[in-house]
């Protein structure tokens, strides 16, 4: 009798994490490909990508709709959303939908690309009330006939993709008065670098508070319990803004909207690729408010 030959051992789940963040990138790149081809070529590319998504998006949707219909199927549905390539298949067909903040800076991603090849740029501010405020630069900036183009394509985008949106805000850049960052003006002292943050009784358990910085960047913090963690609020994967991301409250982890990328919510360690880590901010309770020092 010939002997058995034992199974190789199957590929850790690191490798199949960093397959995920190679086959992202291999997206990305095809479509940059793709926004570089004759005008020609382009819609024909774009028109095939589209249906394709859309062949594939009613199959994944009727596979939802009957896991949804029974108990045992929501279970394993709910099971499936924890795998990242899962989560960002759905995230990528809108079937799970972040929220209105990351979607517009999902699509202000995507034409900035179009904006700088013609010499502009244009930077996210805020979203309040339906209301988009945007920043833009370069030919992007001023009354020009090519500034007028290049607003207009970035509003159009913006109303395709988010139609919940109502406004959009150009923020002017002309110089505005000086503000002295509180960072400077507690040097020297026992709060020296601490900025003053939002009350404990703001942050929600599980749900990830966006804090702005003054020098523009931004932090997340989360809560669960007694513990609140800071960390700067941008995904180890591309730098992209996390505060989107889909947070799961029993094993305490964050899911990047962007990309699927998981991270512990206490210590920033990712479980999808240990090499990448979130830069975790000091933090301290005083008084009832939470204190951060980002620098």
């Amino acid at each position: 009798m010939s002997q058995a030959t034992a199974s190789p051992p199957a590929s850790p789940p690191v490798a199949a994490d960093a397959e995920l963040a190679l086959r992202a990138q291999a997206v990305e790149t095809a479509l940059t490909d793709v926004k570089g081809m004759p005008i020609d070529h382009r819609t024909r590319a774009v028109a095939l990508k589209d249906a394709v998504e859309a062949f594939h998006k009613a199959g994944l949707t009727q596979i939802v709709r009957t896991l949804k219909a029974d108990p045992r199927g929501m279970e394993l549905l709910l099971e499936l959303v924890d795998d990242p390539n899962v989560y960002a298949l759905f995230a990528m067909h809108g079937i799970v939908k972040a929220d209105l903040r990351t979607r517009v800076a999902r699509v202000v991603e995507t034409v900035r690309p179009y904006t700088q090849s013609h010499g502009g740029d244009v930077e996210l501010v805020d979203v309040k009330d339906g209301t988009v405020y945007v920043k833009m630069a370069g030919a992007c900036n001023g009354c020009s006939m090519s500034a007028v183009t290049l607003r207009n394509g970035v509003e159009e985008a913006l109303r395709e993709q988010c139609p919940e949106i109502t406004a959009i805000e150009v923020v002017p850049n002309e110089p505005t008065a000086a503000v002295i960052p509180l960072v400077a003006l507690q040097r020297g002292g026992a709060n020296a670098g601490w900025l003053s943050g939002p009350a404990v009784t703001d942050l929600t358990e599980g749900k990830p508070f966006r804090m702005e910085l003054p020098n523009g960047k931004s932090l997340v913090l989360l809560r669960f319990e007694n513990q609140i963690s800071a960390f700067h609020n941008a995904c180890a994967h591309q730098g992209l803004p996390i505060d989107g991301g889909m947070v799961d409250m029993e094993s305490r982890t964050i899911t990047c909207p962007w990309h699927g990328f998981r991270f512990d919510c206490l210590s920033g360690e990712c479980l999808t690729a240990p090499q990448a880590q979130l830069e975790q901010v000091p933090v301290r309770v005083d008084d009832g408010r939470v204190l951060v020092r980002p620098a």
